[in-house]
């Protein structure tokens, strides 16, 4: 049976899906953190990956012709920025004889270079079990209860009617990519050789859902993209079991009267994207809801949309639906502590400003809250790094900043006071792919404790092991919120909790934070059970907690405030910057005066 590593496949694609097939086989091979760099700038490294307790470099070279003693250098060069023990270079090409002449005699205490040829992967693959890895796997694989149910549903929901459709709503965290593997799994398992297609709006999210399927997949299912990244054939599409396409991409075909392949499962991320003419367009050319038409399965965290726009044309109720806070009180994330400060509220502002009229959330942000405070913040971090050490967990801390300049602020100020080594990631100029890498790699292993971040960990970042979360920018998109504050929350061995610290100054970021305090908070005896599913475990009680903090003590006086001024306004942390709807309260009912 032939599978993903076969000669004749490899040798059809392009030099990124050859980066892609190797980097599939890291993953089903055992090693860990492997991440696919392969992009202008990398320093000689396409992908890198740990196993063993030692740092792996791979050069894939998708070549005509064989590899020869230039690369051998260059890849030397590449360890030794990344830090990396053992070398990998391969070449679908071969090598020269002078390559391997240098391969063979390298001393024993020098580098370590391996050579694979597309021979020695398709032999890899052929001594591959054809069974997905979650299949061979199945206690790695193993599924909690909601996941359970929400992949019964969806087979049963194919079984029924396979032009019907299924809604998955899972907070960030949850593992709505996984149950759409699985899933998916389920249903080629019943029918095989089924054609899929997996949607998403952006090109990242596009190579993340690609590699979120390869665990469910059997060896012999092949894959491709088809984004405007890279060059593919429309008519080779259909040589491919699993197809991962951006929205655009098929929509700019659509729009130019060209027909797109049909497939049995069309599977849309990010699906409140839905409702919108672009998507549309794809589905008609698709012949999704149509009686001969394929199963759809939409993914999304938030099922709302800000245009008030309904899924309703396309899904009826989820068949599962679990949000943020709902999955804290039932066990599935990780136990969080949040901590709202208000030590940066001008409580004098109060007296100041004329109590009559409305004003927006914009011009109220501007009147009260103190703007810098960094030496503040990194102090709350110094003590709550302890904290964490004392819970016996290594702390493994996420801070997002406004910009570059303030990110680098930040993390120069962590240095000064050798709390942990801190450093800044970001996609702007002044910060090699080289560097972005490596600090990615750096900060999965620990070697970096304290990463500051603009915009970069908002999703599609996984790791697991973060504890702290620090908020320092305003982000009046929920969905981004939810995003960042999910990146700390996935459970694993040995973490307790994450601990958030949350210093933004904005209006409706509390608001925020006193809806989300009364959702944790049990109304009644029923909300308090002596047992709780933690993943697949069951613990005594749910240890989630919101609370507001001034001077790192809880801030009781200034909550009730809040909540009295904020209450009032219940759609306050929906409402646009500029809206006047609040008024200034009477200053004599400010807590001010402690």
């Amino acid at each position: 049976m032939t599978s993903f590593l076969d000669e004749r496949l490899l040798r059809r694609g392009t030099w990124q899906s050859f980066e892609r097939a190797v980097t599939r086989y890291l993953i089903i091979g055992g090693w860990t953190n492997v991440r696919l760099v392969g992009q202008t700038g990398d320093g000689g490294a396409d992908v890198i990956a740990s196993r063993g307790g030692r740092r792996w470099l791979f050069q894939v070279k998708y070549y005509q012709k064989a590899v020869g003693a230039k690369v051998f250098a260059e890849t030397v060069d590449a360890a030794a920025r990344y830090e990396a023990q053992i070398s990998v270079i391969v070449s679908s090409g071969g090598f020269t004889a002078e390559l391997r002449d240098l391969v063979q005699h390298q001393m024993s205490d020098g580098p370590r270079v391996q050579l694979w040829d597309i021979g020695d992967l398709a032999r890899y693959g052929s001594a591959m079990p054809d069974a997905a890895p979650a299949e061979q796997h199945p206690d790695s694989f193993k599924l909690r209860r909601y996941q359970e149910d929400a992949c019964q549903s969806i087979v049963r929901c194919w079984l029924d009617n396979p032009a019907s459709s299924a809604l998955v709503v899972l907070a960030t965290g949850l593992g709505k990519t996984f149950v759409a593997g699985e899933s998916v799994r389920r249903i080629s398992s019943l029918k095989r050789d089924i054609r899929v297609l997996v949607l998403a709006h952006t090109n990242d999210l596009v190579r993340q859902l690609e590699r979120s399927f390869w665990p469910f997949l059997r060896s012999s299912e092949s894959t491709m993209i088809a984004t405007g990244e890279e060059s593919f054939e429309w008519d080779s599409m259909k040589q491919f079991n699993y197809v991962f396409g951006s929205r655009d991409t098929f929509a700019s075909r659509v729009g130019l009267s060209r027909e797109i392949p049909q497939f049995d499962v069309v599977v849309v991320d990010e699906c409140h994207h839905l409702s919108t003419a672009t998507y549309d367009r794809i589905f008609d050319a698709l012949s999704v809801g149509e009686s001969e038409g394929p199963f759809l399965i939409g993914l999304t965290a938030t099922d709302w949309r800000p245009d008030g726009q309904s899924l309703d044309q396309w899904f009826s109720d989820p068949v599962v639906r679990i949000d943020l806070v709902d999955a804290l009180k039932s066990g599935f994330l990780s136990n969080v502590d949040y901590r709202m400060y208000t030590d940066n509220i001008d409580w004098t502002a109060f007296d100041r400003e004329d109590g009559d009229g409305l004003y927006s959330p914009k011009a109220i942000n501007k009147a009260i809250f103190i703007r810098e405070w960094d030496e503040a913040v990194v102090s709350h971090l110094r003590n709550t790094w302890e904290e964490v050490e004392n819970l016996g967990m290594q702390p493994r801390c996420v801070v997002f900043c406004s910009t570059i300049e303030h990110a680098e602020r930040v993390a120069a100020q962590v240095n000064s006071i050798e709390l942990t080594n801190a450093t800044t990631l970001h996609s702007g100029r002044g910060l090699s792919a080289v560097e972005r890498n490596k600090r990615l790699w750096d900060f999965s292993e620990g070697r970096i404790g304290v990463m500051c971040v603009v915009d970069v960990f908002n999703e599609g970042i996984d790791v697991p092991d973060v504890n702290l979360v620090v908020f320092l920018r305003v982000t009046h998109s929920r969905r981004i919120f939810i995003q960042q504050l999910g990146r700390g929350l996935r459970i694993v061995r040995g973490k307790s909790k994450v601990i958030v610290l949350d210093f933004v100054s904005d209006i409706r970021r509390f608001a925020e934070g006193l809806d989300m305090k009364s959702r944790l908070q049990p109304h009644t005896e029923n909300d308090l059970t002596d047992e709780v599913v933690v993943g697949n475990r069951v613990e005594s009680g749910f240890g989630s907690q919101f609370s507001f903090r001034r001077s790192n003590s809880e801030d009781l006086e200034g909550e009730a405030f809040l909540s009295a001024w904020l209450g009032e306004i219940k759609d306050l942390k929906e409402r646009g910057d500029d809206v006047a709807i609040l008024r200034f309260p009477d200053p004599h009912l400010t807590p001010h005066g402690r």
